[in-house]
């Protein structure tokens, strides 16, 4: 459904409406940007925000403690239920290791000692929020671990399976299959559709172990590229301005910009002459 609805163009010859109609979408989803939460509250996400993305590890009561220094009073409850909202979870070790029912599809971390060394070798997916005007989305993407390179992306309103399961295969079908795919241990991943999928596809699953702040590291450091130079510093007013915001961010991103931690080179120059 995400993919499709990207495909509608306010630029085009042809009406929103019309367009819509014939993707079989509805046009709502296309403006849509959620309205549930209170000004204030969208204010407290995007603060906990910008603090997560420096101290991953502090979690609902050192959040409480730094919104009080800044004013908010809010209790450990309304906390809790945002970072959750927001998909945010505290990095330390934890005894449950998964939910109830979604033990079976957890998957051990193959990256630990792997040399990678060449393009689609191993994918990394990841999803955050992103903060807007007056509501929230979220975005899922992909990055190629060895060229730093994002294969696919897209924007939900839903932290379901579904929309992480559309990004995937639209980044197989535009770059080829990777032959290990990490995520961390996610409802969306640590489901039965994610992971029949992947068994069909013969493509081998990799999960971050549980208060792991580094086993995923190549997708976070995208997400604070991204926050601090797109979205923070322009927050979009609705979900078409994300989505085209976001488009000329990552643009620039694998084609532009230069990565220390592949020797300052520009990802496109390590991805697409070998893959």
């Amino acid at each position: 459904m995400s993919q499709r609805l990207n495909l509608v163009d306010n630029q085009h010859e042809l009406s929103i409406r019309k367009q819509c109609n014939l993707l079989s979408v509805h046009r709502s989803g296309f403006y849509y940007a959620p309205m549930g939460e209170s000004q204030e509250n969208l204010e407290i996400m995007r603060i906990m925000d910008e603090h997560y993305l420096k101290h991953p590890t502090e979690g609902v009561l050192n959040m409480q403690d730094m919104l009080l220094v800044l004013g908010f009073v809010v209790n450990h409850k309304r906390v809790r239920r945002l970072l959750r909202l927001m998909g945010l979870m505290a990095i330390y070790p934890k005894k449950n290791l998964s939910k109830l029912g979604l033990k079976k599809y957890i998957h051990p971390y193959l990256l630990k000692g792997l040399k990678i060394t060449r393009p689609n070798q191993v994918f990394a997916i990841d999803i955050t929020y992103i903060p807007m005007k007056n509501g929230f989305l979220y975005l899922t993407a992909i990055i190629d671990v060895y060229s730093r390179y994002i294969v696919g992306w897209g924007i939900s309103n839903t932290l379901d399976a579904d929309a992480s399961l559309s990004v995937l295969k639209q980044a197989i079908k535009d770059h080829g299959k990777p032959e290990i795919i990490n995520s961390d241990q996610g409802s969306q991943f640590t489901c039965e559709q994610w992971v029949d999928y992947l068994k069909e596809e013969d493509i081998r699953i990799s999960m971050d172990g549980k208060g792991r702040a580094v086993d995923n590291t190549f997708i976070e450091r995208f997400w604070r590229s991204l926050k601090w130079g797109y979205v923070y510093l322009h927050p979009a007013n609705d979900g078409q301005e994300l989505y085209y915001g976001v488009k000329e961010y990552i643009l620039y991103y694998n084609h532009t910009r230069h990565h220390q931690g592949i020797d300052r080179r520009i990802p496109a120059t390590l991805y697409k002459p070998a893959a």
